[in-house]
């Protein structure tokens, strides 16, 4: 299945059903289900711009009362789906309080899955139903 990397708390926006657009500087056509995974990587100031952001936005400022403080946030590895987490669509301009461009993939049907250890990369990569041994971190390959 395909699978896209997205920082936290990011992830946890999308996974939660709160953020209905994935920024990226390119563009996708690709359509349907795609894991989320969330990064190894956040930095006090990348969870403190998100905070930052919500509170910029009269529609989101009630988001940062429910954000996981960042200890919570898991990461490195498969935290959701889209299209049960659906792709349904990429943008240049988009009308959601997410959308900040170029371009938006627009998700819809999100959901948490249990976390799933997964060694994640740019671009949409695929990751196998089942790693080797379970808890594996387990290398994805490129599209």
């Amino acid at each position: 299945m395909k699978a896209i990397s997205v920082r936290q708390p990011w992830a946890w926006l999308i996974v939660n059903g709160h953020k209905d657009i994935e920024n990226r500087t390119w563009q996708n056509s690709y359509r349907g289900q795609l894991l989320i995974h969330a990064g190894k990587g956040m930095t006090d100031t990348e969870y403190l711009d998100v905070l930052r952001f919500l509170a910029s936005k009269d529609r989101l400022k009630h988001l940062a009362d429910i954000l996981p403080a960042p200890p919570e946030l898991e990461r490195g590895g498969i935290v959701g789906i889209v299209g049960r987490v659906d792709v349904v669509g990429c943008f240049a301009e988009h009308a959601s309080p997410w959308f900040m461009g170029p371009y938006g993939f627009l998700v819809r049907n999100q959901t948490t899955l249990p976390f799933r250890p997964f060694v994640g990369m740019l671009g949409l990569f695929e990751v196998p139903d089942t790693p080797d041994k379970p808890g594996q971190d387990v290398q994805p390959s490129l599209l």
